[in-house]
Protein backbone atom coordinates (compact mmCIF):
# COMPACT_ATOMS: atom_id res chain seq x y z
CA UNK A 1 0.00 0.00 0.00
CA UNK A 2 1.22 3.65 -1.03
CA UNK A 3 1.87 6.38 1.85
CA UNK A 4 0.94 9.53 1.84
CA UNK A 5 1.68 12.42 4.64
CA UNK A 6 -0.50 14.60 5.06
CA UNK A 7 -0.31 18.38 5.79
CA UNK A 8 -2.84 19.54 6.62
CA UNK A 9 -2.15 20.77 9.69
CA UNK A 10 -5.83 21.06 11.14
CA UNK A 11 -6.83 17.87 10.31
CA UNK A 12 -5.95 15.74 13.17
CA UNK A 13 -7.97 18.00 15.42
CA UNK A 14 -10.67 18.10 13.27
CA UNK A 15 -14.13 18.04 14.78
CA UNK A 16 -15.94 16.08 11.52
CA UNK A 17 -19.57 14.66 11.80
CA UNK A 18 -20.48 11.45 11.96
CA UNK A 19 -22.12 10.06 8.93
CA UNK A 20 -23.74 6.98 8.59
CA UNK A 21 -22.52 4.08 6.76
CA UNK A 22 -25.59 3.01 5.18
CA UNK A 23 -25.02 6.71 3.27
CA UNK A 24 -21.86 4.72 1.38
CA UNK A 25 -22.27 1.08 -0.07
CA UNK A 26 -19.94 -1.13 1.57
CA UNK A 27 -18.55 -2.01 -1.90
CA UNK A 28 -17.15 1.34 -2.18
CA UNK A 29 -15.88 1.78 1.10
CA UNK A 30 -13.33 -0.92 1.42
CA UNK A 31 -10.17 0.10 0.54
CA UNK A 32 -11.10 3.25 0.76
CA UNK A 33 -10.46 6.60 2.21
CA UNK A 34 -13.71 9.67 2.86
CA UNK A 35 -13.38 13.05 2.46
CA UNK A 36 -16.90 14.69 3.91
CA UNK A 37 -18.65 17.96 2.12
CA UNK A 38 -16.23 21.18 2.53
CA UNK A 39 -13.50 18.82 3.84
CA UNK A 40 -9.98 19.86 2.34
CA UNK A 41 -6.56 17.82 2.69
CA UNK A 42 -3.31 18.07 1.67
CA UNK A 43 -1.66 15.07 0.70
CA UNK A 44 2.03 14.47 -0.33
CA UNK A 45 3.09 11.00 -1.65
CA UNK A 46 5.84 9.22 -0.20
CA UNK A 47 6.05 7.27 -3.42
CA UNK A 48 4.74 7.26 -7.23
CA UNK A 49 0.89 6.43 -6.42
CA UNK A 50 -2.36 6.72 -8.03
CA UNK A 51 -5.57 8.95 -6.27
CA UNK A 52 -8.62 7.17 -8.11
CA UNK A 53 -12.08 8.36 -7.14
CA UNK A 54 -14.80 5.70 -5.90
CA UNK A 55 -17.68 7.77 -5.37
CA UNK A 56 -18.64 11.22 -5.92
CA UNK A 57 -16.66 14.18 -7.18
CA UNK A 58 -13.32 15.28 -5.91
CA UNK A 59 -11.55 18.90 -6.59
CA UNK A 60 -7.75 18.64 -6.83
CA UNK A 61 -4.94 20.90 -6.94
CA UNK A 62 -1.36 19.20 -7.81
CA UNK A 63 1.55 21.50 -6.85
CA UNK A 64 3.00 23.45 -9.77
CA UNK A 65 6.32 21.68 -10.82
CA UNK A 66 9.64 23.33 -13.36
CA UNK A 67 7.81 21.79 -15.81
CA UNK A 68 3.90 22.12 -15.08
CA UNK A 69 1.81 24.80 -14.28
CA UNK A 70 -0.54 23.85 -11.28
CA UNK A 71 -3.97 23.63 -12.60
CA UNK A 72 -7.71 22.42 -10.94
CA UNK A 73 -8.61 19.13 -12.11
CA UNK A 74 -12.25 17.84 -11.05
CA UNK A 75 -12.46 13.76 -11.12
CA UNK A 76 -15.86 11.95 -11.01
CA UNK A 77 -16.15 8.39 -10.18
CA UNK A 78 -13.80 5.87 -11.77
CA UNK A 79 -11.37 8.91 -12.90
CA UNK A 80 -8.05 8.60 -11.54
CA UNK A 81 -4.71 11.09 -10.94
CA UNK A 82 -1.15 9.81 -10.93
CA UNK A 83 0.25 11.85 -8.24
CA UNK A 84 4.55 11.63 -8.44
CA UNK A 85 6.81 10.83 -5.44
CA UNK A 86 7.48 13.95 -3.21
CA UNK A 87 4.56 15.80 -5.23
CA UNK A 88 1.95 17.70 -3.08
CA UNK A 89 -1.94 17.62 -3.91
CA UNK A 90 -4.87 19.87 -2.15
CA UNK A 91 -8.02 17.69 -2.50
CA UNK A 92 -11.97 18.80 -1.99
CA UNK A 93 -14.79 16.84 -2.03
CA UNK A 94 -16.69 18.91 -5.41
CA UNK A 95 -19.71 19.14 -3.98
CA UNK A 96 -22.30 18.63 -0.79
CA UNK A 97 -22.31 14.86 -0.63
CA UNK A 98 -18.93 14.39 -0.15
CA UNK A 99 -16.55 11.76 -1.49
CA UNK A 100 -14.81 8.45 -1.41
CA UNK A 101 -11.30 7.31 -2.76
CA UNK A 102 -8.10 5.33 -3.26
CA UNK A 103 -4.57 6.00 -2.83
CA UNK A 104 -2.49 2.93 -3.80
CA UNK A 105 1.19 2.29 -5.62
CA UNK A 106 1.52 2.85 -8.98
Amino acid sequence: MSTAVCTTPSLASASIPARTAAAIPPAVRRGAWQIAPGEAMSLKARSASVLKVKQGRVWVTPDATAANASEDLVLAPGESLTVAAGQRIVMEAWDGYGATYAWDPV
